[in-house]
């Protein structure tokens, strides 16, 4: 295999990989491919309230599941002289709030924050009791109701041909106030919910069938009561239904807090206690919520990557990102424009301090450094010094020449100037060592031609990856240096020629 195959087959893989990596970031981890995509994170606090008799009091609630289509992104707890802890209880966690004695009004919070994703509310299977209760009507007084139910539930069986559709039909007959039957027993259990009474005809009608407690996802509501739905088993598989209208599935924007199991909250010690709900929404950085959403799964690709680091260490790599994409721009304006600069990749080096120090100041820090160097390294040329000292010369003159402008700049109120430091000192004297190389050997022309290739390469690439998309691209998706490098590859491939050349050799081939 030829050395040319050789680059493009490894071009290939590279590429492949680089933008499959981004492709698993974005669609599946939910990184954003462009930059400022927010995403709306919910916060829900609930609040047990409750009056405590004097001694000790123990209170559990319920806490809400993982779901297929809501992300907890994190939780908060917040209990003034509790003691609190988590417990497992029958496949179930509850939080638990203690205290040896209390008396009077008590409040206590829980809060988490949930972001909403595409997908199916509920994972199936899910091992809940199928096991029937059916109600007592065995009272002659209660003959009249019993009649009743069966009625009902023998209509809707008449028009339905399995559990989902006859579920479906009793939730109309439940819901339709000119039904007598629906009347009478809607009477008789006049003291319990529409849930409650739904399930006693779910039982009756030999279906298993529990309780979904939760909240619609709504900004800005306050002291909510948990809200109902119905799910019921069909044989196969458990299937959610909306009670008031009969609809199977589960409503958009609404949060499972409680799906079976036991009750919402159990309280020992206290009376009069209630769970109210409140929901407000946040716009959120898509990053963010990408991150904070795969903490806890320990994303590979994410626990091994920058946002391991450090917040600082994490900005210094920030820009540290960028250099690939500055020497991208430099090998095409090489390889394809012949551009001459003072070095290979000194242009990028320079475009990284012009992004510290913006871009008119850089110029003009640089430009002065650059003049008052050569003329020192023109004194040091005529005193016969040895390359060693004379370069170490040049690096002295360049740190005092820089803490000079620094001083200056500061007694003068220029602050932009005082970002002098972020040019590299070594750089620097090299450039200058070069330059008063070049103009001794090729004149002072060569030296304006590189001094201002370099500058214009710099300028191109400190435009380049101020982008904000450059910046976004680099940081969130490092894969795709593999991606660049691959293409870097291909075009050290090239043999053809340069945009300069073709105006050199104009007149030849008129």
């Amino acid at each position: 295999m030829s050395p040319r195959v050789q680059v493009y087959v490894i071009a290939a893989l590279l590429a492949l990989v680089g933008a499959g990596l981004t492709a698993y970031k974005n669609l599946e981890l939910g990184f954003p491919l462009l930059p400022g995509e927010y995403r709306t994170v919910w916060t829900i606090e609930a609040k047990v309230g409750f009056d405590a008799d004097g001694g000790p009091v123990k209170a559990a609630l319920t806490l809400p599941r993982e779901q297929r289509n809501m992300e907890i992104l994190g939780e908060t707890f917040s209990s003034s002289g509790f003691g609190f802890y988590i417990a497992r209880e029958d496949d179930a966690y509850r939080a638990i709030w203690s205290r040896r004695a209390a008396r009077g009004p008590q409040s206590l919070f829980y809060q988490l924050d949930v972001y909403q994703r595409p997908g199916a509310a509920l994972a199936q299977p899910l091992d809940l009791s199928t096991e029937i209760q059916k109600p007592f009507l065995g009272a002659r007084e209660q003959e009249a109701v019993r009649l009743a139910i069966y009625s009902l539930v023998e209509q809707a069986r008449e028009r339905s041909s399995d559990v989902e559709s006859l579920t479906t039909q009793l939730l109309f007959e439940l819901n339709d106030d000119e039904n007598q039957d629906r009347n009478l027993i809607f009477r008789h259990y006049a003291d319990r919910s529409f849930v409650d009474v739904a399930l006693l005809v779910l039982a009756t009608a030999d279906i298993p069938a529990h309780r979904i407690r939760g909240l619609y996802l709504e900004d800005d509501r306050r002291r909510l009561s948990p809200e109902d739905l119905l799910e019921v088993y069909d044989g196969k598989r458990w299937i959610v239904f909306e009670p008031s209208s009969g609809q199977p599935g589960v409503p958009e924007n609404f949060f499972i807090w409680q799906r079976g199991g036991k009750s919402l909250l159990d309280l020992e010690g206290g009376r009069n206690s209630q769970v109210t709900f409140s929901v407000i929404a946040n716009d959120v950085p898509a990053r963010d919520v990408s991150i904070r959403s795969t903490k806890d799964e320990k994303d590979a690709l994410v626990d091994f990557s920058i946002y391991s680091l450090p917040i600082e260490q994490q900005s210094i790599f920030k820009l540290i990102l960028l250099v690939p994409v500055g020497a991208l721009v430099v090998v095409l304006l090489r390889v394809f424009v012949g551009l001459r600069t003072s070095g290979t990749f000194m242009p990028v080096l320079l475009a990284i301090a012009f992004i510290e120090t913006q871009l008119i100041t850089g110029l003009a820090i640089f430009t002065l450094i650059l003049i008052l160097g050569l003329w020192v390294r023109f004194y040091l040329s005529r005193l016969n010094l040895l390359l060693v000292s004379r370069i170490a010369a040049v690096v002295v003159t360049v740190v005092i020449i820089m803490g000079a402008i620094s001083v200056v700049s500061y007694k003068l109120g220029i602050e932009q100037a005082l970002t002098v430091t972020f040019f590299p000192m070594i750089i620097l004297a090299w450039t200058i060592e070069r330059m008063s190389i070049v103009w001794e050997e090729d004149g002072p022309y060569e030296v304006v031609v590189q001094s201002g290739g370099s500058l214009l390469v710099a300028i191109l690439a400190w435009w380049v990856m101020t982008n904000r998309y450059i910046e976004h691209w680099t940081f969130n998706f490092p894969e795709l240096l593999l991606v660049l490098l691959a293409f870097i590859l291909v075009v050290g491939n090239y043999t053809g020629y340069r945009l300069s050349e073709l105006m050199r050799f104009r007149p030849l081939v008129r």
